[in-house]
């Protein structure tokens, strides 16, 4: 099986061309939980196909490293425009892809060498529209009493934090705290992953607040650990930054891996994230 690796700031996946590669349905969770191994496979975050779709220009199939399925990644989808453009199936600098039932609207930066008129450039930046940040606790989902989850009390481990809940896409959890870089994710992340009041698991963001437009954060993924960076998990912050009064509406989110501009456009209630995609190596692995 042909594969491509990618990463948007540091958040690295698989790449599957399923337009070519015909993998069985019932097969996918034992690959991806091959191909994502560190030691023993390629190597990553999780693995997604790129697969064709009626309901929009391509589909993102996405994987978590346990194999699981997860329904968006911010920085996967970014590689995935880079993917379809660079690979030649789109000339297009603006396409759609559905993941998990939903379509996003992405915006391509394209990079072209002006001294060669044949040359059709390559992806270096995407901008995407992740759509209306869910904020109903049943929708999130998330167990809480009230109409939002806003900077609400939740007990892990014995210690009470205050918890901002959002979907975007998948379920997310900020926390505010400072000590952020100090923090053990791999002792509190699990906690908060399997947690009662989170039915599907959940992502959790530690941000700790710099400025008005700037946060730095750390994320524990669901079905995957502690990543370099989480393109959903950096929306869910800036809405929750945006909601607790912390921030404007226009958020820099630094991450271990890099950092990604988000923006939620309070007038049409739509969250905006743009960063960088970037090809690793390509190659061909038995399966």
């Amino acid at each position: 099986m042909k594969f491509t690796k990618m990463q948007g700031c540091g958040n690295d996946y698989v790449y599957v061309n399923g337009f070519t590669e015909m993998i069985p349905q019932e097969k996918k969770p034992e690959i991806v939980r091959k191909l994502s191994d560190r030691h023993f496979g390629i190597g990553g975050d999780g693995v997604i196909f790129i697969n064709p779709s009626a309901e929009a220009d391509f589909e993102m199939e996405m994987y978590n490293a346990d194999g699981s399925r997860s329904q968006m990644c911010g920085n996967g989808i970014r590689c995935v425009a880079k993917f379809v453009y660079d690979k030649g199936l789109t000339d297009s600098g603006k396409i759609t892809v559905i993941s998990g039932g939903s379509v996003k609207y992405l915006d391509l930066t394209v990079e072209k060498d002006e001294t060669d008129p044949g040359d059709r450039g390559h992806v270096t930046k995407v901008r995407v529209n992740m759509g209306a940040p869910v904020l109903t606790p049943a929708l999130i989902p998330v167990k809480a009493s009230g109409e939002r989850a806003v900077d609400e009390p939740i007990v892990v481990d014995g210690r009470e934090y205050r918890m901002t809940c959002v979907s975007m896409g998948n379920p997310h959890a900020v926390i505010f705290t400072s000590g952020v870089k100090d923090l053990d994710l791999t002792q509190i992340g699990p906690s908060f992953e399997n947690h009662e009041r989170f039915p599907e698991r959940v992502n959790t963001e530690f941000v700790e607040v710099l400025d008005e437009s700037n946060v730095f954060m750390r994320v524990w993924e669901r079905g995957t650990g502690e990543t370099l960076a989480c393109g959903t998990g950096c929306c869910a912050t800036a809405v929750a930054c945006i909601l607790n009064g912390l921030t404007g509406n226009q958020v820099t989110v630094k991450l271990l891996g890099g950092e990604l501009e988000i923006q939620w456009n309070r007038e049409e209630n739509l969250v905006y994230m743009t960063g960088p995609a970037v090809t690793v190596f390509e190659g061909e692995v038995q399966i």
